[in-house]
C-alpha cells in the first residue's frame, strides 16, 4: 500500500521515502526527512502540485537561493577568482540561505545592508555582496528563467575608488630598493602597464624585439592582446635575454609562480616610504602618465587592452590639454561681455528677467 501511495520505508533510515513519478514524468526517489506519515504525505501532494503547475500550467517551480549559487559557481568555476565569489556566497548564506528566489525582496536587500553595517563593513566591502546577489537574481531571472521579476539591487554609495599612482620621482625611488628581479619586473610594468600575472608568465616564444611586440595569452580577461614595446621595455628584456629557455622573468633562474606582492616587495615599498602602494598601481601608475603625455583615451583603452571605455574614464582627469583654450575665454586680461544677472522676477505664471547690465549694441 505504501509503495503504491509513493511511500515507503527503509530499513537504513528511520524517516519515510518517495518513490514516485511526478505529472510532468520525472522520476523522483529522496527523502522526506520525516518520520511522520501525514507529514510525509502532505509534502509529497506538495512535490505532486508544483510538477503538475510546472508540467501543465507553465507556472515555474519555486527554486531556492541555494540551488542557484550551486549553478552560478558551477558557470564560474573556470574564474581565477571564484574561490572569493564561494566567500562571498558562504557570507550571504546566513541571510538568503533559507529563502526561495521568489522571496528575495527589497526588504531583504536591506537586511543584508543592515547586517553588514553593523559588524563595521565600508559600503565597498558591502558592495561586493551586493552585486553578487544582483549577478545572481539577473542569471536566474534573463538566462536560466527560473524567476519572472527580480527586485531592483543598487549599491551603496560612498564607496571611494583607489586612486594610487607614482610620480617619477616615487617610482626612481621605489627601483632604487627593489632586488634586481624585482627591479626588472616594475620597470616592465611601468612600460606597458602589463598585469603582474601578465609579466610573470611571459614566455620568449611570445617576444620578437625586432618588432618590439609581446602577445599575451594568460589576460585578466581572458581575451589574448599584443603589447607594443616602447625602449624602455625593450631594454628590460634584452637584459633578462638568456636566462632562462622559456620564461622572460626569473628568480635564481627559475620561473616566478608566486605572488609578486612578497617580503622583497613589501620591503622595497616601506623603504621608499610610499605607504599602501600595491604592484597592480604599477598599472595606474602607467595609465597615468599616458594621460598626462597626452594619450588618447581610445589609444589607452587598446594599450592597456581593457574591454570598456567607462574603465579607462577613471584617468581623463589627468588630461586637461585640451580644455587650456576654454579655460581662457574668462581670464582678467580678455574683454568679455558678459551680462550681470542680479535676479529673477516671477509674475504669475509669466516669469520676467530683469536684467541690469551694460548695453551689449552701443
Amino acid at each position: 500500500m505504501a509503495r503504491k501511495s509513493g511511500l515507503h520505508r527503509r530499513r537504513d533510515s528511520r524517516f519515510w521515502w518517495i518513490n514516485v513519478a511526478l505529472p510532468n514524468g520525472q522520476r523522483l526517489r529522496a527523502s522526506t526527512g520525516t518520520e511522520n506519515r501525514e507529514e510525509a504525505e502532505a509534502y509529497l501532494a506538495k512535490l505532486q502540485h508544483e510538477a503538475y503547475q510546472a508540467g501543465y500550467l507553465g507556472i515555474k517551480p519555486r527554486r531556492s537561493w541555494q540551488e542557484a549559487v550551486v549553478r552560478y559557481l558551477s558557470l564560474k568555476a573556470h574564474l581565477r577568482d571564484v574561490e572569493k565569489q564561494r566567500r562571498l556566497c558562504r557570507k550571504l548564506d546566513g541571510y538568503l540561505g533559507h529563502l526561495k528566489l521568489n522571496d528575495i525582496t527589497g526588504d531583504v536587500i536591506w537586511s543584508i545592508v543592515e547586517g553588514e553595517t553593523k559588524k563595521g563593513n565600508k559600503p565597498a566591502t558591502i558592495n561586493r555582496c551586493l552585486a553578487l546577489v544582483r549577478s545572481i537574481l539577473r542569471m536566474a531571472h534573463f538566462d536560466w528563467q527560473w524567476i519572472d521579476c527580480i527586485p531592483k539591487v543598487r549599491l551603496l554609495s560612498g564607496e571611494v575608488e583607489r586612486d594610487r599612482w607614482l610620480t617619477k620621482e616615487e617610482a626612481a625611488r621605489l627601483l632604487s630598493f627593489c632586488p634586481p628581479h624585482l627591479a626588472a619586473l616594475v620597470r616592465f610594468a611601468l612600460a606597458t602597464g602589463c598585469r603582474a600575472r601578465e609579466i610573470a608568465g611571459l614566455e620568449w616564444v611570445r617576444v620578437d624585439l625586432e618588432r618590439r611586440t609581446a602577445w599575451l595569452d594568460q589576460t585578466k580577461n581572458g581575451t589574448p592582446r599584443g603589447v607594443p614595446l616602447n625602449r624602455d621595455a625593450v631594454a628590460v628584456l634584452e637584459g633578462e635575454r638568456g636566462k632562462h629557455p622559456e620564461f622572460c622573468f626569473t628568480f635564481r633562474g627559475k620561473p616566478i609562480r608566486y605572488e609578486l606582492t612578497n617580503t622583497a616587495w613589501q620591503r622595497a615599498v616601506r623603504l621608499a616610504q610610499l605607504g599602501d602602494l600595491r604592484f597592480h598601481d604599477l598599472r595606474h601608475t602607467w595609465a597615468s602618465w599616458h594621460r598626462q603625455a597626452g594619450t588618447s583615451t581610445d589609444e589607452l583603452k587598446e594599450l592597456g587592452g581593457w574591454k570598456s571605455r567607462c574603465m579607462v574614464d577613471r584617468y581623463a582627469k589627468f588630461a586637461t590639454d585640451h580644455l587650456a583654450a576654454a579655460a581662457t575665454r574668462i581670464e582678467s586680461e580678455c574683454a568679455v561681455n558678459v551680462p550681470q544677472i542680479t535676479r529673477f522676477r516671477h509674475v504669475g505664471r509669466k516669469p520676467e528677467l530683469r536684467l541690469v547690465a551694460k548695453s551689449l549694441i552701443g
